[in-house]
């Protein structure tokens, strides 16, 4: 049903209803419905086709999966980044990255740091108020961004009034 080309300097494999590249920026490794789509690499090719009658949900299956395949080739070879800012107004705020978690310390004068989990093999690295999220796997840069978002998130107070926070960066 659908072809991609495998950009040089990729490799991709598929084992039973896992597929897998890797490339110069890391390795990625997404399982998939082996009874609804199948899989097949040859000839500088991946092949994506139904297994079962082409209807309308079977083929949002296959072009789910041709989708992920794109993003992962994307990654392995360019990787994902976001720009992530630290705003305040009340209390100067700091970030430390230490291992797989971030912590937030100062935020609306807290004494205790506030927490966010580092998902994957993402790196994070906090430069004053500019924090950039980089990784191959765009879930993962995805979900730790929206885990630094959330850990600030205000509760109990006029979020009118106190507006500070992590917020993604706006070109």
């Amino acid at each position: 049903m659908a072809k991609q080309k495998i950009p040089s300097g990729i490799q991709v494999s598929v084992d039973a209803n896992v597929l897998s590249v890797s490339g110069p920026k890391g390795k990625l490794a997404k399982k998939f419905d082996s009874n609804t789509v199948s899989v097949t690499v040859g000839s500088g090719e991946v092949d994506f086709d139904s297994k079962l009658k082409k209807v309308r949900k079977v083929l949002a299956c296959v072009n789910s999966v041709e989708a992920h395949f794109r993003n992962m080739v994307k990654g392995v070879q360019e990787g994902f980044e976001k720009k992530m800012q630290v705003i305040y107004s009340h209390f100067p705020v700091t970030v430390e990255v230490k291992g797989k978690e971030v912590l937030i310390k100062n935020f609306l004068g807290e004494k205790s740091p506030r927490v966010a989990k580092v998902i994957g093999e993402t790196k994070v690295t906090a430069k004053g108020a500019d924090i950039s999220i980089s990784g191959p796997d765009k879930e993962d840069v995805g979900q730790t961004a929206a885990n630094l978002s959330l850990a600030t998130k205000i509760r109990k107070k006029d979020v009118r009034v106190f507006q500070d926070g992590i917020y993604y960066e706006t070109a």
